[in-house]
């Protein structure tokens, strides 16, 4: 795992999470529609954003500001960025060059400027690293349930993370949103005609597929990844009545409930 210019610890979220009890002690039947997320449930994602983020703040040197304030900067202005460019590298992009445009009195020089943009083109760069456990179980539990990718970001790059990463053929679709929130995953359901006591969403972010998803009236399994993003840390809500919440230490164990 990569080591980090800050403090690790700083980035595993403050979780509060309420599981019900076990389904059943065995699978549940043929016929549940999974529908996972990608970046840090399926592949590692958060890591090379953080090395990415540690080798700009070290190249900004700022004078008067910490490390830790660059950082907290850039989430502000990453929440900004997002509303104009979406997610995805792009969008990252844009907010290095504004942090940097808004810590310091520098020209950015052409040469700084590309330096800047390197930082994120070594995200684009690197393979795609599935997760634990992720290659077999998904190719086993897709042999007894549909399964459908629901992510977020950039579709042309979802699409192609997706693709390098050997996973395509064991999802039946593939949903590239904007956003992921409760309309969404209504709006998706309705679309891939969901019946909702069989839905199921898998994913490591409170904000984007624990909470929403349960808020839709889906069930959610909640796999924590260590480095999730901290634009999607957020308590864990409860589940509504009659929808279930677990939380699985691996990936691997979800062959144990499908």
């Amino acid at each position: 795992m990569c080591t980090f210019g800050l403090d690790a610890a700083r980035w595993f979220p403050p979780y509060t999470l309420r599981v019900t009890a076990p389904l059943t002690t065995g699978r549940l039947h043929h016929g549940q529609t999974l529908l996972f997320d990608a970046d840090d449930t399926l592949w590692e994602n958060n890591i090379y954003f953080e090395s990415a983020i540690s080798s700009f703040i070290s190249y900004l040197d700022h004078r008067t500001h910490t490390p830790e304030e660059v950082r907290d900067h850039l989430n502000h202005v990453e929440r900004a960025t997002i509303k104009t460019h979406g997610y995805g590298l792009n969008s990252f992009r844009q907010s290095l060059i504004a942090c940097f445009e808004q810590l310091t009195d520098k020209p950015l020089t052409g040469e700084k400027h590309d330096r800047i943009l390197s930082f994120a083109q070594a995200i684009a760069d690197h393979e795609i690293e599935l997760l634990p456990g992720v290659s077999a179980t998904i190719a086993d539990v897709a042999t007894r349930h549909r399964c459908i990718l629901v992510t977020k970001g950039d579709d042309v790059e979802q699409r192609d993370k997706l693709l390098r990463s050997g996973l395509a053929l064991h999802f039946a679709a593939v949903e590239v949103l904007p956003e992921k929130d409760d309309a969404a995953y209504r709006k998706l359901a309705h679309q891939h005609e969901c019946d909702l006591e069989q839905t199921w969403m898998i994913g490591n972010s409170p904000k984007s597929d624990i909470n929403p998803a349960l808020g839709a009236g889906l069930h959610a399994i909640f796999i924590p990844h260590g480095f999730t993003w901290v634009l999607e840390h957020e308590v864990v809500n409860q589940p509504p009545d009659g929808r279930h919440l677990l939380e699985l230490e691996s990936f691997a164990d979800l062959a144990l409930h499908f």
